[in-house]
């Protein structure tokens, strides 16, 4: 097998975590396990094939952990493996951006994200993340 050869470090990254909806996973599982019924809810848009593909991926590149409970019926959780929780700064680092974006595009966070318990609407804090 020929080894992969790429042009710069962050293709690698992507290779892993690109795509619409592995960061978005991601960054709901940096707050618990999950099941797929969990993430499905969180994340209507997303459809239960592409959940599933992307939940494999992620599981094949060793950055969840996939738990089987031996039960009836039968429940499976996921959650970030250890080298899962390495990406926890470049999550945190996309979810500011996209914080600082919004308000530069929009103006107000709380008119474009949803109230779901993850995000921040203090903005107190947004004043210090944008420049001007």
């Amino acid at each position: 097998m020929e080894r992969k050869k790429y042009n710069i470090s962050v293709e690698a990254t992507l290779e892993v975590i690109g795509g619409k909806w592995k960061c978005v996973i991601l960054c709901h599982l940096t707050h618990g396990k999950k099941r797929t019924s969990d993430l499905k809810r969180i994340m209507p848009a997303i459809t239960q094939k592409m959940l599933t593909q992307q939940l494999r991926e992620l599981e094949d590149d060793g950055i969840v952990n996939r738990i089987v409970y031996n039960q009836v019926p039968p429940k499976v959780e996921y959650e970030l493996s250890e080298y899962g929780w390495s990406l926890e700064p470049i999550l945190n680092a996309l979810c500011n951006w996209g914080d600082q974006h919004i308000i530069k595009e929009y103006g107000d966070k709380a008119a474009v994200l949803e109230d779901n318990g993850l995000n921040d609407f203090n903005t107190d804090n947004d004043k210090e993340l944008v420049k001007p």
